[in-house]
């Protein structure tokens, strides 16, 4: 991939790297930056050569929601421009949400609005201790609609119907008391606790780990006997397949699978 984004930037490699790198407006996101999330997301998802990747914000801040500067310009758009906007809003979430590799959020500083929607689509979300949240759309007058899919699958409805109508702020303890964020570490130990949970991943076969985000967004929400057929044809499927071999025999050899001496 070639670094060709103005509003973010993108560090290849096995851990790759894309950070909204828009600290003087707290990395809030406008057009551009949405066009620009997504086009990386979906190419990063495509490089077999990445096995996690890092979702951040530049300097103290993970992202503060829309940019009032975009949001001022669509106050003045039709209802169907209105209405494209927040397609393209949706798409890109859905890209980072479907990415074919893990996505770890570190989240430091703020994540107000649709920060708080780029923490909910992380695979694994981690929190410095002084974080903030918000889902502070209703204090303008609007919605947090293109994010709540995600959020409320991490929250629940009944967290939701608080959040969702306060527009209050909550500290990270809350937020992982919540389920939005997964484990809340001193701001010092933020990267480190991060580069952990990518070495945990890179432990794991890289097919295995895109196959697993899709076991359990096809067997969420639906009922046991209803996901017999999925999960059987899954486990089928992986333990048949070249890379479960590999790991199945270097369980049983003693040694590394294949994917840990890459």
């Amino acid at each position: 991939m070639k670094e060709t984004w103005s509003r973010i930037r993108v560090a290849e490699g096995i851990v790759a790297g894309v950070t909204i790198c828009r600290p003087q407006v707290r990395n809030a996101f406008d057009d551009e930056t949405i066009r620009e999330l997504s086009e990386a997301f979906a190419g990063l998802s495509n490089d077999p050569g990445v096995r996690a990747v890092v979702l951040r914000g530049e300097g103290s801040v993970f992202c503060a929601g829309a940019d009032v500067v975009w949001m001022r310009k669509a106050a003045g758009y039709s209802r169907e421009e209105n209405r494209e906007d927040a397609r393209r809003m949706a798409r890109m979430l859905r890209t980072i949400d479907t990415c074919a590799h893990p996505v770890i959020g570190e989240i430091r500083g703020a994540a107000i609005g649709g920060g708080v929607g780029l923490a909910a689509v992380c695979d694994v979300a981690i929190a410095a201790s002084t974080a903030v949240f918000s889902l502070a759309e209703v204090k303008l007058g609007i919605l947090p609609a293109a994010i709540s899919p995600y959020v409320i699958r991490a929250i629940g409805p009944r967290q939701a119907r608080r959040y969702f109508l306060t527009g209050e702020r909550f500290d990270a303890e809350r937020a992982l008391r919540i389920g939005l964020v997964h484990e809340v570490v001193p701001e010092g130990e933020l990267e480190p606790a991060v580069i952990r949970i990518a070495e945990a991943l890179r432990s794991s076969g890289p097919e295995a780990v895109a196959a697993a985000k899709k076991l359990i967004e096809r067997v969420a929400g639906i009922g046991i006997e209803d996901a017999f057929a999925a999960t059987s044809e899954a486990i089928a499927e992986r333990r048949a397949s070249a890379e479960g071999r590999e790991g199945l025999t270097a369980f049983l050899e003693k040694r590394a699978p294949s994917w840990l001496q890459r």
